[in-house]
């Protein structure tokens, strides 16, 4: 008999296009790479983690809104194996939805933590993949997580709209789910040869210390490319820096999980 739980890790910013679903992607596989039983969890309705696994986003796809709102079980949803020790719940548009249809549902914010209970003795890690906003399906994500990583782009403006983030995170932490961490911040598209990106991680790391991943996800134009084949970075390209970035992040996040 399993007697593990999987670790939930909910990956959020409400900003987008700061490497959320890179990130879920390419640490999905990275930790699978290492031996972990993982379950990526698709709950953004644009379903970039889903199509950056090279899943068809159809119609009749069973996803992630199918087990929130019509309480199919998990495991009809789930695909196996979409690399390695990896299986994906996906999202499809349909869970565009999900955010106005879960307002009158009872409990709301527990529904994805209730679809995820029956399949945590089965995996080391379920990563969450959140939408780019504070709405019904993050603050699920925030209910079901043990972690948070916050991934944060290397630009002007990184730490706006943080302050909101950081208050919805606290709000859930005391009223709904005491158990939530803040596991790491996440310096991603990052350009060691501007003064920029230097002031940036300076900035962040000035505002959250030592909870900073050390692993910094530098711009690469592989990685920008690796989701429009439907693969991770492993497997597009498996020895540059992007890959590398990823695998030096799973054990920093196994060894803080």
């Amino acid at each position: 008999m399993e007697t593990k739980e999987a670790i939930i890790i909910t990956i959020i910013n409400q900003k987008g296009g700061v490497g959320k679903s890179t990130t879920a992607v390419n640490l999905a596989a990275a930790l699978g790479e290492l031996g972990k039983a993982v379950l990526l969890v698709d709950l953004d309705p644009q379903g970039n983690s889903t199509s950056g696994f090279g899943v068809e986003k159809a119609g009749e796809l069973l996803c992630v809104y199918d087990g929130l709102i019509n309480e199919v079980p998990a495991e009809s949803i789930i695909i196996r194996q979409v690399v390695e020790k990896v299986d994906l719940m996906p999202a499809t548009i349909n869970l565009a939805g999900a955010e106005v249809e879960l307002m009158n549902e009872y409990a709301r914010e527990h529904r994805l933590a209730e679809l995820l209970r029956p399949t945590r003795g089965y995996y080391d890690y379920i990563l969450v993949d959140c939408p780019p906003s504070l709405g019904q399906l993050t603050i699920n994500g925030l209910t079901a997580a043990n972690y948070l990583i916050i991934p944060i782009q290397c630009e002007f403006y990184a730490l706006e709209g943080l302050t909101k983030l950081l208050e919805t995170e606290k709000i859930v932490k005391t009223r709904i789910n005491k158990d939530l961490e803040i596991m790491g911040v996440l310096m991603t598209m990052y350009d060691s040869r501007t003064s920029l990106a230097k002031q940036v991680v300076a900035e962040v790391q000035e505002h959250f210390g030592d909870k900073v991943f050390e692993t910094m996800v530098p711009r690469t134009v592989r990685l920008a490319e690796a989701p429009s084949f439907g693969k991770s970075i492993l497997s597009y390209d498996n020895k540059g820096k992007g890959a590398q970035a990823y695998r030096d992040l799973a054990k920093e996040v196994i060894h803080r999980g």
